[in-house]
Order: C-alpha cells, then sequence, then structure tokens
C-alpha cells in the first residue's frame, strides 16, 4: 500500500473553469495541481504546481472540497491511496492561464462542457459533476510510484471544531507516552487506507469521545513538519503530517467518554465552555481552530 497527498486549484474567468491535460496521461483532462512535496504546505504546493502548469502566477484561496479514492495497479501489486485537496485560486499578474508549461495543454470550459469531457474522476467529483468511469488504463500515469523512504512519514489526518447546541468545544487529552502528552488536542486523527475524510473524523469522534456528530463545514488545512520525530522504531524519523480540520456539531452531547477502540493514544475527553479552553494547555493546532472560530 501507498499513500500520497494532490492538490489542485480551480481558476475560473467569466462562468469558465480552466483544465489541464498532460502528456502523460493522453486524452484525460484534470484540474490544474500536483502532488504535495515532503515538508510542503499543501497551500504553497498548490501555488507552484498550478503555476507550473497554466504559466499563471497563482494566489490561493479558501480550500474547497477534500475527497480520497484508491487505484489498484495489480501489475506492481500496489494499492495507491491519494488524498486530493482543491482550493480556490486566482490569478495575481492579470494572465488567463491559458499557456500551460511543457507538456500541458490548458482549455477554458463551462461547467457543461467539462461534463462532456474525459475528466478524471476525482475532478469531476470536486467540480460537482457526474463522475464517468474511464476505460481501464486510460488515467493511468507512466511515472513510476516510488518505494517509501526509509526514514520519513507522510500521515494524513482529519481532526473536527466540535461543538454541541450549547458552544461547548470537545477536546481530547494526549496521553503520556506520546507527541504532546498531556495537551488538550482536536478530535480526530489519522484516516485509513481507502477512508474517506469526513468517515475517519466521525469514527475518530465515537472513538476518542463517544459522540455522534455531523460534519457541518470544512475550515482548512494544517501543516506539520518535524525533522526529528520519535518513530515506532525508536529512531528519529522526518515526520510530515497533513491535516485538514472541519467544523462538526454534536446535536445530542453526552458525557465525554474514551473506548478502547481510540488505541491508547487519548488519556481523557471533555465538553469545556470557551473561557475554560483558553485556560487549557492546547496543542497548536487546537488553539488555531478555537482562534477561527472567535473571529
Amino acid at each position: 500500500m501507498a499513500r500520497r497527498v494532490g492538490v489542485y486549484g480551480v481558476l475560473r474567468s467569466s462562468g469558465r473553469v480552466l483544465v489541464v491535460r498532460e502528456g502523460r496521461e493522453p486524452g484525460v483532462w484534470s484540474l490544474p495541481g500536483g502532488l504535495v512535496a515532503h515538508a510542503e504546505h499543501p497551500e504553497r504546493a498548490v501555488v507552484r504546481a498550478v503555476s507550473g502548469q497554466t504559466g499563471s502566477t497563482v494566489a490561493v484561496g479558501r480550500l474547497l472540497a477534500v475527497v480520497a479514492d484508491v487505484t489498484t495497479f495489480a501489475e506492481e501489486d500496489i494499492s495507491l491511496h491519494t488524498d486530493r485537496l482543491l482550493f480556490e485560486v486566482t490569478a495575481r499578474d492579470g494572465t488567463s492561464g491559458s499557456a500551460g508549461g511543457g507538456e500541458v495543454e490548458t482549455r477554458w470550459v463551462t461547467l457543461e462542457e467539462a461534463a462532456r469531457l474525459p475528466l478524471t474522476p476525482f475532478s469531476a467529483e470536486l467540480l460537482g459533476l457526474p463522475v464517468t468511469p474511464l476505460p481501464a488504463g486510460t488515467h493511468r500515469s507512466t511515472e513510476p510510484i516510488p518505494p517509501p523512504h526509509p526514514d520519513r512519514r507522510l500521515r494524513f489526518g482529519a481532526y473536527g471544531l466540535v461543538t454541541d447546541p450549547a458552544g461547548r468545544i470537545l477536546l481530547t487529552q494526549i496521553a503520556d507516552g506520546y507527541p504532546g502528552a498531556g495537551k488538550w488536542h482536536l478530535p480526530g486523527g489519522g484516516t485509513d487506507h481507502g477512508e474517506q475524510p469526513t468517515t475517519g473524523l466521525l469514527r475518530e469522534l465515537v472513538e476518542e469521545g463517544g459522540q455522534l456528530g455531523r460534519v457541518v463545514e470544512l475550515l482548512g488545512v494544517d501543516n506539520l513538519h518535524n525533522p526529528a520525530a520519535l518513530g515506532p522504531e525508536g529512531r528519529p524519523l522526518d515526520w510530515h503530517g497533513v491535516r485538514v480540520i472541519y467544523r462538526v456539531l454534536v446535536d445530542v452531547p453526552t458525557d465525554a467518554v474514551v473506548t478502547e477502540s481510540a488505541g491508547g493514544s487519548t488519556a481523557r475527553a471533555g465538553w469545556f465552555t470557551r473561557a475554560q479552553a483558553a485556560d487549557l494547555p492546547l496543542t497548536g493546532i487546537a488553539a488555531s481552530a478555537i482562534g477561527r472560530r472567535g473571529r
């Protein structure tokens, strides 16, 4: 199994959206974008990738959607999971984005025209269009999938700013023996292979807090790079975490309870008012999310 994170941009002009077609994937159109490099923030990655493909310098806006998909390559015995983040982007330099670089072809299309193109399934899904399966092998990239780096780790996670109707915030305390032990954290964690981010988040919410919630808003993405994290092998690892943050509402809150399936990384969970949360030792992602809610 292998995992990677992709970032894509929606560049609009006069009711049209820009799509690209690369030489290594002949005949298939996609939203412009590419893969996140190790330690690279997804927002920087989408600017780099979209600018490189379209020839237009872009600025990144809000995060619009996050989806995941799995592609199986039987010949290499590889199951490739890709988490894909879609950002709103705008041209900064006044260029139209009509000239791609290298082997990239670009085209401005309306959504109705895009629906008639052979689009990669994730592009159709991110644009809210019907997903039409492509013929087998049509969108298989000729670029080899690199083997995992022995000293690098990528972790994609989904976390929630979880509140109840009274405005209380659900937080979880990190257990001893784990990075950040003793600090209060957002509920959530790494997603499983083949799992959608929102599905993983709601699963973690049950495991870490004993709550049933519903996702109501995508807030943004957080990037964590620790080049000397202590891995399970007992030696430092170059750790890269990409973490998307959602707002989650628990309509019928109950006492917060950590279940056995949480895996031991969560010591306890609790509901807190905003004033109470301000006095807790918080992780960076929790402090940022709570601060954003207050703006």
